[in-house]
Order: C-alpha cells, then sequence, then structure tokens
C-alpha cells in the first residue's frame, strides 16, 4: 500500500510518500481501506520532534480521524463486516486482548493512539481494533465522518465530563477556527449554553457565527478580558474551554466569574502560563482544571449525538495524501478554518 511516513523529526522534507507492506489483522482486528482522514496540530508537532507522545517510535505513519471501509475481519471479531462503512476511534484505551494494539490502554501513562503512537491514517489502509469501529449512517460521506473523532471527544470530553457545562451558562471558546473549538463550539450551543467565541482575524470570527457562536471578537485586537465582562453584564463566564495555552491564559482567568472554571486541553502557544493573581483565584473560587484522555465509552455517545444532530461539518479544504506536506504547511501557518482532509 502507499503511505505517507517519516523516520526522524524534521520539517515536511522528512514525509515520504512510499510502497509500505499491507497491516495484517490480528485475531481482535480489522482492516479499514482508508477513505479520508484530517490532519490534527499534534502531526505537525510530533513530526517537527516539538513533542512526542509516550510510546512514540519511528517510522510513524500519522492520522488519528480515520473513516473507510472494512477491508478484513480477524477471526475473533464480532459485529462487523467486510464492506462495513465506519468511523474510528484513535485511543487504544480498552483495547481486548486479542488485538495486535492490545497493552496501550493506560489513560495517564503510555496511552496508545493510532495515528498518534501507532500507524494511523496517512495511508491507504489502516490496522484497527475490532471494538473500535462504529457504523457510519447511510447518507454520510467519509470526509465528514473523518472530522469527527479527535475534535468531538476532545471537547465533549472537556466541556461536559469535565468541566460539566449546563444549559442556561456562558462558555467562553478560543481559536474559534480550529477543528476542536468549531466541536466545541457547537457542543456549547446545542447543550443550551451561550457562546463567546474568540479568534485571530475578523474572518474566522465571522465564520464563528455562522457555526453557533453567539458573541466574537478578535483576541488579536481586542481585549478578551473586557469582551467577556462585557457580554455578561460585568459577571464573566461560568467557563472557559481553552487549548491555546500561554498567550490567553491570565486574560481568561479575569474574564471567568465566581466559581468559574477555566477548562484547559492543550498549549499550542505555549506550555508555561502564569496566574496573574492569586487573590482572584482564590477570592472568586475559580477551578482551573485540565482535561484528562476521554474513556471508550463515551466514544459511542458523543458519535450518536453528532449523527442524529444537527451539526455543521467544517471542513476548510482536501488534499490527496501524496500532498501532505503542503495540507500540514497550511494548518502550522493557522491558515484555516475547521478540518483539513487527506484522501489516498
Amino acid at each position: 500500500m502507499k503511505a505517507m511516513l517519516y523516520n526522524e523529526a524534521g520539517g515536511p522534507e522528512v514525509l515520504q510518500y512510499i510502497d509500505v507492506d499491507d497491516p495484517e489483522p490480528g485475531p481482535g482486528d480489522v482492516i479499514v481501506d482508508v477513505a479520508a482522514t484530517s490532519l490534527n496540530r499534534l502531526d505537525v508537532v510530533q513530526r517537527n520532534g516539538w513533542f512526542q507522545m509516550p510510546g512514540f517510535d519511528y517510522p510513524h505513519i500519522a492520522g488519528m480521524d480515520v473513516a473507510g471501509t472494512i477491508s478484513a475481519v480477524g477471526s475473533e471479531v464480532s459485529g462487523v463486516s467486510v464492506g462495513d462503512r465506519v468511523v474510528v476511534d484513535p485511543s487504544l484505551a480498552g483495547v481486548a486482548d486479542s488485538s495486535k494494539l492490545a497493552g496501550r490502554g493506560d489513560l495517564y501513562g503510555d496511552l496508545g493512539i493510532i495515528g498518534g503512537t501507532v500507524h494511523g491514517g496517512y495511508a491507504e489502509k489502516c490496522l484497527v481494533p475490532g471494538t473500535h469501529v462504529y457504523a457510519l449512517p447511510a447518507d454520510m460521506p467519509f470526509e465528514h465522518a473523518a472530522t469527527f473523532p479527535t475534535c468531538y471527544l476532545t471537547a465533549a470530553h472537556a466541556i461536559f465530563d469535565v468541566g460539566e457545562l449546563e444549559a442556561g451558562e456562558t462558555v467562553m471558546i478560543h481559536a474559534a477556527g480550529s477543528g476542536v473549538s468549531t466541536a466545541a463550539i457547537q457542543l456549547a450551543k446545542s447543550a443550551g449554553a451561550t457562546v463567546l467565541a474568540t479568534a485571530g482575524t475578523d474572518e474566522k470570527c465571522e465564520r464563528a457565527l455562522t457555526i453557533g457562536a453567539d458573541h466574537v471578537l478578535n483576541n488579536r485586537t481586542g481585549d478578551v478580558t473586557a469582551f467577556a465582562r462585557e457580554v455578561t453584564q460585568g459577571a464573566g463566564v461560568n467557563m472557559v474551554f481553552d487549548h491555546v495555552g500561554t498567550a490567553l491564559f491570565g486574560a481568561s482567568l479575569f474574564g471567568t466569574g465566581v466559581r468559574g472554571r477555566l477548562v484547559t486541553c492543550g498549549n499550542s502557544s505555549g506550555d508555561e502560563a502564569t496566574i496573574p493573581s492569586l487573590g482572584y483565584l482564590f477570592h472568586s473560587g475559580i477551578k482551573i482544571m485540565g482535561s484528562d484522555p476521554y474513556r471508550p465509552e463515551e466514544f459511542g455517545p458523543v458519535w450518536d449525538t453528532f449523527c442524529n444532530g444537527d451539526f455543521e461539518v467544517v471542513i476548510d479544504s482536501e488534499f490527496a495524501l501524496a500532498d501532505a506536506a503542503e495540507a500540514q504547511n497550511k494548518m502550522l501557518a493557522s491558515d484555516f478554518f475547521g478540518k483539513i482532509i487527506l484522501k489516498p
């Protein structure tokens, strides 16, 4: 099969579009013929060597968000068949011992991730545990399904399981043009929250309004704290959903109201943040909450919500797998809104 892999850290020049051996399923596995996969920031971060997941190794085939058709089924797999159209849960928590990918389920240690620590969807075929595939609705395009796994599970887990967002609350969501934030905006809005969204350009702010944001701010030209206070008549937001990190941390904290929650699940602008006022933090009862990995049992319900809800699929652009370097450069430049899709 054709695959896009790399054997060392570096720029886009390390990516190699080459022939590799087809994966063979274990008794508990299936092989998915990849129809579409979508990019995530981790793809670029690991390729550059800025950060690599525990258990990462070379050679590596990225691609955490995979949708396609099952072409082979292991002897101990039940409930799925050759020809089924599926989306893949990339987390390797809860994998049966009969899978070749078993033993990588430590949520707080060496958690395995398809496309993160083991070979993923930047290829024509992908090895997947048979327990980690979910059927697509008959009318859902593969490209739409490939926008779902990492973004929607990250957002849903952070907002609802960790942050416990409720109807009637206010939530401020940063980096509105990213895949995880386009998911977060829609999930929060569908749950009955008022959504404040910030982004780095006016164009991205306008796009955020079309997918459910109630109020928007260009966070490079505007005052994030003042924005949060103004929209809430001085009270501050109930929750901040943040994966930007350093750049907006202090402003987010001061924009959070009494007994509010700042939920963080990323650090795209840096890994260090300063609490500008411990007095404000403890006097106002602010909670700073880290969003840990989602559990296997969360994937199915969130997938059902996505399939049955009125969610807009936000695709920025599509590239051929052979053009993965160009696609990753687009992501690194933040020149996108929504998901970037690769197709073998």
